[in-house]
């Protein structure tokens, strides 16, 4: 299982707007990605494709979570998603 640390960028954490942008990103992907708060277990990881899983994970700016997914292309996957957590979408 691949695995890939990002920081959350948006001045709003992952709330609203950029949660939305990121379960998109992560539903366009062709395997199954879960996020979960670092430092928690990966059976606790949340389906990252699911805004209401991303806005109950509680991630504010600044925090890191943990992208994780399987399959072929895996470490692709998470670098693509990884950007996108890592991107301020709320920047005027």
């Amino acid at each position: 299982m691949a695995e890939r640390t990002a920081t959350i960028a948006s001045r709003v954490g992952l709330h609203a707007r950029p949660a939305a942008i990121f379960a998109e990103a992560a539903a366009d992907q062709p395997l199954e990605v879960t996020i979960a708060l670092e430092g928690e277990p990966a059976e606790d990881a949340l389906d990252a494709s699911s805004i209401l899983s991303l806005m109950g994970l509680g991630a504010e700016y600044g925090t890191k979570v943990v992208l994780r997914a399987d399959g072929e292309g895996a470490d692709e996957v998470l670098e693509t998603l990884a950007r996108v957590l890592e991107t301020d979408h709320d920047a005027a």
